[in-house]
C-alpha cells in the first residue's frame, strides 16, 4: 500500500491523522484520572445513570483505564486530534450520526464527553529475538486495530436511546455507501452492513463499513451502546486495512458502565 493511500485511508477511515494513530502506540501518557497511577483503573467508579446526566468528573471515572482492558494501550485525545476531527463531513446529510460516530463526536446534543484511543498491542519479541523478528514485531504495533472509545452523557435515558435511533436510521440510509470528506481528502465508504455483534448495555447498535481508498479496500467497525442516560460509541479501524471487531475494548467498557 502506497504511503499516500495509508495516510488517506487512515483520514477516511478514522477521521483522523496518521499522526493521531501512531501516536496510540507511541504515547507514555496514563489514561486514568490525572492524578492516578499510570495504568490503574479508576476506583469506585460511578455506575451509568438512567435518571441525569454524568457530569464531565463522572465519565473519567467511568472511561476506559489501561488496567481495564489487558493487552491494550489506551491513550487521551488531543486538541489536535478534536481539531481535525471536528472539519469531518459527509456528502450526505443523512449519514450525519454515522459521520460524527467515526469523527470522535457523540451524537445530539451530550452534556459531557470523554474521548480514548485504545489500540491493541502485540506481543513483544523476545530480548535476543533476530532482527528481522523485532522489525515484524513492530510492523505489527503499526497494523493493530486501533479503536477509539467515546462516552457521551445525556439528560435521560431517551435522550440517550434518540442517538442508538438516530445511528440505527443512518445506518440503514446509507447501507449503499457514501462520501467521507476530511479538508481536500474524499473517500468513498461502498457498504454500510449490520454487524453480528453482541454489544450488551440496555441497547446497541453495530455496523461493519467497507471503504474503498484509491483501489485499496479495508473493513473498519462501528459499535454504539447506551447503558441508562449514557452513550458508548467505539470505532475500529487498522492501517493495515481489516480491522478486527473491538470486542475486548466495547466489553471492557460496558462493564466499567455498570
Amino acid at each position: 500500500m502506497r504511503r499516500s493511500t495509508v495516510r488517506r485511508t487512515a483520514l477516511a477511515a478514522s477521521a483522523m491523522s496518521l499522526a493521531l494513530l501512531v501516536s496510540a502506540c507511541g504515547s507514555d501518557k496514563s489514561e486514568g484520572k490525572k492524578d492516578e497511577p499510570k495504568g490503574q483503573a479508576s476506583a469506585g467508579a460511578p455506575t451509568a445513570s438512567a435518571g441525569k446526566a454524568a457530569s464531565q468528573a463522572e465519565l473519567e471515572k467511568l472511561v476506559l483505564a489501561e488496567a481495564d482492558v489487558p493487552g491494550h494501550k489506551v491513550t487521551e485525545a488531543t486538541a489536535a486530534d478534536l481539531a481535525t476531527a471536528k472539519g469531518v463531513t459527509s456528502d450526505k446529510a443523512e449519514c450525519k450520526p454515522l459521520v460524527d460516530a467515526m469523527s470522535l463526536r457523540s451524537g445530539g446534543a451530550p452534556g459531557a464527553i470523554v474521548i480514548r484511543k485504545v489500540m491493541a498491542m502485540p506481543k513483544s519479541p523476545a530480548p535476543d529475538a533476530a532482527p528481522e523478528e523485532k522489525v515484524k514485531a513492530g510492523l505489527g504495533a503499526l497494523s493493530g486495530t486501533i479503536t477509539s472509545d467515546t462516552l457521551g452523557s445525556y439528560g435521560d435515558a431517551k435522550a440517550a436511546g434518540e442517538v442508538i435511533a438516530a445511528l440505527k436510521k443512518s445506518g440503514a440510509d446509507c447501507a449503499g455507501g457514501f462520501n467521507l470528506v476530511a479538508g481536500a481528502d474524499k473517500t468513498k465508504f461502498t457498504k454500510v452492513a449490520p454487524a453480528d455483534f453482541a454489544a450488551g448495555g440496555d441497547e446497541a447498535v453495530s455496523f461493519t463499513l467497507n471503504l474503498d481508498a484509491e483501489g485499496t479496500t479495508g473493513t473498519t467497525h462501528l459499535v454504539a451502546v447506551r447503558k441508562g442516560s449514557t452513550v458508548a460509541t467505539f470505532y475500529a479501524l487498522s492501517l493495515a486495512g481489516q480491522a478486527e471487531q473491538p470486542k475486548a475494548v466495547v466489553e471492557a467498557q460496558v462493564k466499567k458502565l455498570g
